[in-house]
């Protein structure tokens, strides 16, 4: 089969790799029909993981049952089925208790497994023509008659749209709340919308990319361009001086100020600054423990230079970690299908899977208009 492969840093191609099959009863082979670029790919593209080279990148999978183990029960060959980025088992303690993203069993010496993920298990990705899907009657959601309809909505169920969910779940955003967002990529827009969806007042997203911006408008948030003048002083003007009730971290270690420079505690100290006294921070952005190709000391070490003396005196919360995809998506599932949310609207490409690499290249550099990247290996031209 044909698959995205990681050969090293920002060197990424299509290559023939052996076919996805079934291996244990249990599991479910999926033809991938929609695969997305994920921001925290770039992580892995930019070789500030420990990825290793060979590896079929793609978390962020939707498509056709094609195969099922003698196990599986409730899936059946031709269903459509999103998948969730991180793999659970269904039965260790966390899966049980609904943290799918921690799952105990799958990746042994480490809480939590994910598709063609650095650190994150042995799981092939599925930026591929085919994928295997381990404890698929758990990890496959079936989605409804209208799946290929709104397919470039559904894909989303895979990471983005839950993640950014569950960052407005970690800071207890609430109707009527005014929010902050750190991040228009993909992540942050999905947190606005989400936002919005649940009857917050005042929806302020941070960048400095117009473009990106501009679809945050869409999903009705007030754009604030930091390149432009302080964020925070923006924020605080906009609350009088109080501050946003909530705020979320979108954007992760990798966070930069005007000029470009990465400084992987500008969003978090801000976040303190803008919000107000007693109010909750959620952090879905990606902190790691190691990065030694960074250029910062602390940040070498997984650390930061956080403003914990203004956090504590302003009686702030914050709570952080990866989305429990399987907590939110058929919940979601439900609003697009009757059309109270349409994350699709982010989608700036459809590609076919060969254009994978230039792709890639494209979206790491930020390029204008390059916001959100499906690759489709069923194409055989590029649509754009």
């Amino acid at each position: 089969m044909k698959a995205l492969v990681y050969f090293g840093p920002r060197d990424v191609r299509v290559v023939e790799m052996p076919d996805a099959k079934i291996e244990q009863s249990t599991d479910v082979l999926v033809k991938i029909t929609t695969t997305n670029i994920c921001g925290s790919d770039l992580h892995m593209y930019e070789g500030r993981t420990d990825m290793e080279s060979g590896k079929i990148l793609g978390h962020e999978n939707m498509g056709r049952v094609v195969e099922v183990g003698k196990a599986v029960a409730q899936i059946k060959v031709g269903d459509m089925v999103c998948l969730p980025f991180n793999i659970g088992c269904g039965h260790c303690q966390n899966c049980e208790s609904g943290l799918t993203g921690f799952c105990l069993t799958l990746n042994p010496g480490f809480a939590g497994a994910a598709y063609g993920f650095a650190g994150m298990g042995p799981f092939s990705g599925g930026q591929a023509e085919y994928l295997r899907v381990p404890h698929g009657d758990f990890n496959c959601l079936k989605l409804p008659e209208d799946a290929i309809e709104k397919e470039n909505d559904y894909v989303m169920l895979s990471d983005i749209f839950p993640t950014g969910y569950h960052a407005t779940e970690l800071a207890g955003v609430k109707p009527g709340d005014s929010v902050v967002i750190y991040g228009a990529g993909p992540v942050g827009l999905m947190a606005a919308h989400s936002a919005s969806i649940k009857g917050a007042s005042k929806i302020m997203v941070v960048d400095n990319h117009p473009d990106r911006l501009k679809l945050a408008e869409e999903f009705g948030a007030i754009p604030i361009d930091f390149s432009k003048g302080s964020a925070v002083e923006q924020v605080l003007e906009l609350t009088n001086g109080k501050g946003a009730d909530k705020g979320c971290e979108c954007v992760g270690y990798q966070c930069c100020d005007k000029h470009g420079k990465e400084h992987s505690n500008i969003t978090m100290n801000e976040l303190v600054q803008a919000v107000k006294a007693t109010g909750s921070i959620g952090v879905v952005g990606v902190f790691v423990p190691k990065d030694p190709k960074s250029k910062e000391e602390l940040q070498k070490e997984g650390h930061m230079d956080f403003d914990f003396g203004q956090f504590w005196m302003k009686g702030q919360r914050i709570a952080t970690g990866q989305a429990n995809v399987k907590a939110y998506n058929r919940q979601l599932s439900t609003l697009i299908s009757v059309g109270k949310a349409r994350p699709s609207l982010i989608v700036s490409h459809e590609l076919s899977l060969d254009e994978a690499p230039n792709a890639y290249k494209h979206f790491d550099a930020r390029d204008k208009g390059w916001t959100k990247v499906l690759l489709k290996p069923e194409m055989i031209t590029a649509k754009k």
